[in-house]
């Protein structure tokens, strides 16, 4: 009730001055209602772990969007930096990668926007993104909160899906023994995968920090199991802005074989069993 009550201050105060004074968006506004609608939006998966959208689609009056198109690719870079950013912080995790998607809304003010947040599983390359609710009401600015309805589904961008590959263990692969020693293969040199998980990224706190501007700050994790004698090592992205390859294929998780090669952006590791 507070909450709402909250949201309802909020407009009757800003609304007026945005019809107005006609102040145009700036992207820190929408970065800052992204960020808002992760909050609202998360969802508890278990003990650390919170799912939160990854497809904002922003609505902008069509002022606006004529003059943030000139450079959204920049513009769209920038916003889904700050969205990993704002991830990583709160430990939030994605289902695919982040994307946003600028839009003219053609009843909306200068100076208004939504922020429709939306979910898309971008480890199986299938489905579209699933929105979480309705466009927010008009003339509604910095809202990143919108009603627990269930909307219609975003449109789909209409671009070519690189081939993604699902895990699945295959039968008549040879076991491995508990005393097969992981590696990764960096530089000519072996790091022994001595952790349960490990995480590699770009970020000083990943487990592997790697210092390529195309790797995301937690890209991804190797994560190493037994099954009774046997030793199971799994590859899986964690929601990469560029995706995690494997023998130069996209994977969301796929079990790895010594040989293996895997690429994160510019960056080639090679994962290896010893002994």
């Amino acid at each position: 009730m507070f909450d709402k009550l909250e949201r309802g201050l909020e407009r009757a105060v800003k609304q007026p001055f945005a019809r107005v004074f006609k102040a145009e968006v700036q992207p820190v506004e929408i970065a800052s209602a992204m960020r808002k609608s992760m909050d609202d939006r998360a969802a508890v998966l278990g003990p650390g772990r919170t799912m939160v959208p990854n497809v904002f689609t922003i609505e902008l009056a069509e002022t606006d969007y004529e003059r943030l198109d000139s450079y959204s690719h920049a513009l769209t870079d920038e916003l889904i930096a700050a969205a990993e950013d704002h991830a990583d912080a709160q430990r939030y995790v994605a289902p695919g990668p982040f994307e946003v998607r600028l839009v003219s809304g053609d009843d909306l003010e200068t100076g208004i926007f939504r922020v429709r947040p939306a979910a898309k599983d971008g480890r199986s390359g299938r489905g579209e993104a699933q929105e979480y609710a309705q466009a927010t009401p008009r003339n509604e600015r910095l809202e990143g909160r919108a009603p627990a309805v269930p909307g219609p589904p975003a449109p789909a961008p209409q671009e070519r899906r690189p081939v993604t590959r699902e895990f699945s263990p295959d039968p008549v692969r040879p076991a491995r023994s508990r005393s097969a020693r992981p590696a990764l293969e960096v530089d000519g040199r072996l790091v022994p995968l001595a952790a349960a998980v490990t995480v590699i990224g770009r970020d000083a706190s990943a487990d592997l920090p790697v210092d390529d501007p195309g790797v995301s700050r937690r890209h991804a994790e190797i994560r190493i199991s037994h099954d009774g004698p046997h030793l199971q090592v799994v590859l899986r992205d964690l929601g990469s802005t560029n995706g995690t390859y494997l023998n130069g294929e996209q994977v969301g998780s796929e079990e790895l074989r010594s040989g293996d090669r895997i690429t994160l952006g510019r960056t080639h590791l090679t994962f290896r069993m010893e002994g």
